[in-house]
């Protein structure tokens, strides 16, 4: 639908009764001037690249050092806007509710789970996008045994979706004194956050309600309170968790909402025909399952095995700048 045809619709009697239609039609039309607003300025640029090679050409040496910066902003908006349009998912422009389990190792696979939360929280902080602590549980000696947190930005959950698998990394042990090369895995699971807009029908008798008392290493994990909170769709078997705040009906409802993304992300599969796929997501964490290889020593490389793009910065993929693999694989879907 035309943004026009959903503005004339919002002035109509009783376009604001239907809560969850009206909603979902406002939020198409605010996605739709966005990607407007978005071509409209790439356009403006380029008339604005073409003036300032006309001046060059003419002689004028500010226009040519102006030329080169441009130029390269030109480029890279481009780029992203060609990226950005791969993302027509349903739920692509959703915020993105992560999670990261350490694998089978122990000491080394809870590291390995705190270093990539400390990438994405990296990547989604060069993006701007605000991140929430969910759910922590720490590791018996270091790092994690697992967290969930919620990533709110423009297409979080579309450029994040595709980070969903086992990640693999290889290098000599820190916690190791004879320095041997030690490999650890740890698995991503990516939903969309689903709003008032997504009808999603729960019954309160499938559901399962435990509390707890959530606890940590310390400091802000550390709850004295029985506020967490577990929840348990029967049918399903699906099982989620909250433990941020110390109200517990402020969990219940987070917890509430994570079963309903964790619902929609099963419906998602079904409409793309890959119920397999959750199935492999299921499987162990180990080898053979990895979707990417993080390898520290003897070399430094960081490759997909899905798209095969890769990046021997280790140190600059580590602080967050995985937009190569994010990109290179949505490019891969689509194809």
């Amino acid at each position: 639908m035309r943004i026009d045809e959903i503005e004339r619709l919002s002035f109509v009697d009783g376009f604001w009764n239907d809560k969850k239609g009206s909603q979902k039609l406002i939020k198409e039309a605010n996605e739709l001037k966005e990607w407007v607003n978005t071509y409209k300025k790439i356009e403006n640029d380029y008339h604005d690249v073409e003036l300032l090679i006309e001046f060059t050409e003419a002689g004028d040496e500010d226009s040519a050092k102006e030329l080169e910066g441009r130029y390269k902003e030109l480029i890279e908006s481009i780029d992203s806007f060609d990226t950005q349009l791969l993302l027509d998912g349903e739920y692509d422009f959703n915020n993105a509710i992560v999670t990261i389990h350490a694998g089978a190792g122990g000491t080394e696979s809870c590291d390995w789970a705190e270093m990539l939360y400390r990438m994405y929280l990296r990547w989604a902080s060069g993006k701007k996008n605000k991140v929430t602590e969910l759910d922590f549980m720490s590791g018996d000696t270091v790092g994690i045994k697992s967290v969930t947190f919620l990533v709110e930005g423009p297409r979080a959950y579309g450029y994040l979706k595709n980070e969903k698998g086992v990640h693999r990394l290889v290098r000599i042990s820190p916690f190791d004194s004879a320095k041997k090369r030690h490999t650890s895995f740890a698995s991503i699971d990516v939903l969309p956050e689903v709003d008032e807009s997504v009808d999603v029908v729960l019954d309160t008798n499938d559901i399962k309600v435990d509390v707890y008392r959530s606890g940590g290493a310390g400091g802000q994990h550390v709850n004295t309170t029985d506020s967490a909170v577990r929840m348990t769709h029967l049918p399903s078997g699906i099982v989620v968790t909250c433990q941020k705040e110390r109200s517990q009906i402020a969990n219940r409802e987070t917890a509430m909402k994570l079963l309903k993304s964790k619902l929609v992300e099963v419906e998602i599969k079904k409409k793309e025909e890959e119920m397999k796929k959750i199935q492999g997501e299921q499987s162990e964490i180990g080898w053979g399952n990895q979707i990417r290889s993080y390898v520290f020593q003897p070399y430094t490389l960081v490759k997909d095995h899905r798209t095969s793009a890769e990046s021997g910065n280790i140190k600059a993929v580590m602080d967050g700048d995985i937009d190569i693999f994010i990109n290179s694989m949505l490019r891969f879907s689509k194809k």
